[in-house]
């Protein structure tokens, strides 16, 4: 904003009185305070606004973190809920079968009751995304693999696992339980 006064003491300047310049100092420094305090105030007011978002944006992101702690437990508590249920479908089956065990005397009947509560429990772990790691035959991985025993065979190439003494599971693309294998080592040089 133009100070309304300025011209007055440049037409002063120029004609060479100075009889009105203290009145105009006066009047400037009477304005300047009242502009001084509007601007206080605004600030005050932007000031107020900024703190009471800042202060919704605290309580909103405390309750999201407490929201995703809460989540979170339950999730840790409950979150095995549905493959239990799985589980507990085959746990009847073998109830049943210990029932049914009581009065067969026919070996054939007692096998197949087995077996189908075995596949019954395959299919609830294939369910869950728990699949066997492939073992026999295959090359050695560290990765998938411990490998516990090493024989020297002529017919298996190097680094080839011989035999499968404990089944690896995976869950997705991480193993559970490594399989212990029995592996074909390395050729010894000759000479040696």
């Amino acid at each position: 904003m133009e100070n309304p006064f300025k011209k007055v003491l440049e037409k002063n300047e120029e004609s060479g009185t100075e009889e009105n310049t203290e009145v105009s100092e006066e009047v400037n420094n009477e304005t300047e305070p009242a502009a001084e305090e509007n601007q206080v105030n605004e600030w005050q007011e932007k000031y107020e606004q900024l703190n009471n978002q800042y202060i919704r944006l605290a309580a909103d992101f405390d309750n999201f973190r407490k929201r995703q702690v809460q989540e979170r437990e339950n999730l840790l508590k409950y979150g095995a809920e549905n493959t239990l249920k799985k589980f507990i479908a085959v746990l009847d089956n073998f109830d049943r079968g210990a029932k049914a065990i009581e009065t067969v005397e026919d070996c054939a009947k007692v096998k197949e009751c087995f077996n189908l509560a075995y596949k019954e429990f395959n299919d609830a772990l294939s369910k869950a995304g728990v699949e066997p790691i492939k073992a026999e035959g295959e090359i050695f991985d560290p990765n998938l693999h411990e490998a516990v025993m090493q024989t020297p065979v002529s017919d298996k190439p190097e680094h080839t696992i011989i035999a499968e003494l404990q089944k690896g599971y995976m869950l997705g693309d991480k193993v559970l339980r490594p399989a212990l294998v029995n592996v074909a080592p390395a050729a010894e040089p000759a000479g040696e």
